[in-house]
């Protein structure tokens, strides 16, 4: 038998269920239903339904086909008008059959024994998400189990001895069966200080061009957040806000190859599962940012890399302790290492969690497609996504909500990381402001000596103006020319600092350019002084002064009048009698 595409919507008085029965031979089928149970039968199709309220048989019960399309709709009253049916967008739930006729391990769920009804507490109890949890003891869990748990609701173990090769390209963690949980945090806490590149943290800090247009992305959930904060206004609407999210036909043919199944878990375990859904949260949100909603071949290592649950089977004991080392793992490992993108992620899982179950399952299957086209990362979808996307379905809204409030209220900041940001980045704005304390001084000291030169022709135009002979006009163009060329020679002298970062030699050179000489000086950022006693000449100045003239000789053209070649070799003349 196949079970068929199907839908479900409802009214205040009517459930409406809509079933796409291509090939079909309609003219035989059989429909049954009674209280919470629905049944469908049409060759070679069968659907059964456990729906989430009583619906009842009295004559206004309604059905049609439409042949076109292949798909019978079928109409049923509610056995309480206006009640509101949750949870008809959860199709792998509504699949599971009735408890009472499940197998073996399921009717130890709803037994009469003590540990059951603990769990049926538990369901109803309120999660103080921020208390302090007892740590785990490795010790004796070593003592009386060898291999050690990991996967959702730590229920698996043993799966790395059987799949080493193809896992141990998928996380980070070597041999995890026998790693306990402890030691694993402390190996990912060495790792992460050894990745982590200030240099890519800084760059990324003060070139944050493209950080800047990430932030301002904005994803699907954020629409839909805004549409349900419009309508809590209205009290219904607050209780149907999650008919906002719908979900797309290849999301609901997603929905409907899942085995559902139920989890026996203990508190622990129950707490332990919802932590470890607000890592992956996180790593999703980042992920969906930095890419604005568009995957790449990356996707899933970004993903995976991002939350230590999937790279570290990582276990926690409280929301502070999940951002913490989200916030540690986006400064060191992707491309976009800012702390703004961590607040980010921070608010989007918020609004995601405040959305709903609809809204948590669709990002899971978001992140189960990814996973699957991916080689080898759809191991972690047997190991946790897979189970997640189940169980979400049938997790208590009240639970939702009271981890999105905790998570709303929880705090980060820089110092927490344990990365000494704030030192790091106090050093390289001191850095930054030496550097533009240093340019602005040599251009101040550029235009006081470049003034000279102009205050001397000056006096020497004022000077010729007040003569009463005149030259012929070779004399004057020498005249000229000659000016030009002592004002080249006398040029600016600057000493401009550089700091290039505090373990960088010190290194000096004397740069030529447009007729300026300028000292550069690194190390201490002290400019070394360049001056010699009078009438003394260094070696180096009789070759700045050897360059000098080659290229005023070389600039004047062929044209130019005897007068200024002959100045010219006068002058050069007499510097050498010097």
């Amino acid at each position: 038998m196949l079970t068929p595409a199907f839908d479900l919507s409802q009214d205040s008085d009517f459930l409406t269920i809509a079933i796409r029965l291509p090939y079909a031979r309609v003219s035989e089928f059989d429909v049954y239903f009674e209280g919470v149970d629905f049944k469908f039968y049409a060759k070679p199709y069968f659907l059964r339904l456990t729906l989430p309220g009583r619906i009842v048989e009295n004559g206004s019960e309604q059905g049609s086909y439409d042949a076109d399309k292949g798909i019978f709709t079928i109409r049923l009253p509610k056995e309480t008008p206006g009640q509101h049916f949750e949870g008809l967008n959860m199709l792998t739930a509504l699949l599971a059959p009735r408890k009472s006729r499940t197998a073996k391990p399921l009717v130890e769920e709803i037994g009469a024994s003590e540990v059951s009804k603990e769990v049926v507490e538990d369901d109803d109890e309120e999660f103080d998400w921020e208390i302090e949890q007892t740590p785990y003891e490795e010790a004796s869990e070593s003592a009386l189990n060898p291999q050690c748990h990991y996967g959702f609701g730590n229920l698996r173990s043993g799966v790395f001895q059987r799949l080493q090769d193809e896992l141990s390209e998928v996380t980070d963690i070597k041999n995890p069966d026998f790693t306990p949980a402890a030691e694993r945090r402390q190996k990912r806490l060495a790792a992460e200080l050894a990745k982590f590149d200030p240099d890519h943290y800084l760059a990324d800090l003060f070139e944050n061009e493209a950080v800047e247009q990430l932030l301002k992305y904005s994803p699907w959930w954020n629409d839909t957040y805004s549409e349900m904060m419009a309508s809590l206004e209205d009290s219904q609407e607050q209780e149907n806000h999650a008919v906002l999210v719908s979900f797309s036909e290849e999301e609901k043919y997603q929905l409907r190859k899942f085995v559902n199944k139920s989890y026996l878990l203990d508190k622990k375990a129950h707490r332990q599962v919802y932590y470890s859904l607000i890592d992956i949260l996180l790593a999703y949100c980042y992920e969906i940012r930095v890419t604005e909603g568009e995957r790449n071949v990356e996707s899933a290592w970004s993903i995976r890399k991002l939350s230590p649950t999937l790279s570290w089977f990582e276990t926690w004991t409280n929301v502070h302790e999940i951002l913490v080392a989200f916030g540690r793992r986006v400064l060191c490992y992707p491309l976009y290492r800012h702390f703004k993108l961590v607040m980010k992620a921070h608010r989007d899982a918020v609004k995601i969690l405040q959305l709903g179950k609809s809204a948590v399952l669709k990002c899971l299957l978001d992140i189960h497609k990814i996973f699957q086209e991916n080689d080898p990362a759809y191991i972690l979808n047997d190991l946790y996504i897979s189970d997640y996307c189940v169980w979400i379905q049938k997790a208590k809204s009240k639970k939702l909500s009271t981890l999105a409030r905790a998570l709303k209220e929880a705090s980060l900041t820089k110092a927490q990381l344990g990365l000494e940001l704030e030192e790091l980045e106090a050093a390289a704005r001191l850095v930054q402001e030496e550097e533009t304390a240093g340019r602005v001084a040599c251009s101040v000291s550029t235009q006081t000596l470049g003034s000279g030169p102009e205050a001397g022709d000056s006096q020497a135009s004022e000077s010729e103006s007040e003569s009463e002979s005149e030259s012929d006009s070779a004399a004057s163009s020498g005249t000229e020319d000659s000016a030009s060329e002592c004002e080249e020679l006398s040029g600016s002298q600057c000493t401009p600092m550089t700091l290039r970062g505090p373990f960088v030699q010190a290194s000096s050179a004397l740069l030529v350019g447009h007729g300026v000489a300028c000292a550069h000086s690194t190390g201490q950022g002290k400019p070394q002084a360049m001056a010699l006693a009078p009438g003394a000449r260094g070696p180096l100045i009789e070759e700045l002064e050897e360059q000098l003239r080659t290229t005023l000789q070389v600039s004047l053209p062929e044209d130019a009048p005897a007068g200024s070649r002959s100045r010219v070799q006068d002058s050069e003349e007499a510097t050498d009698a010097e």
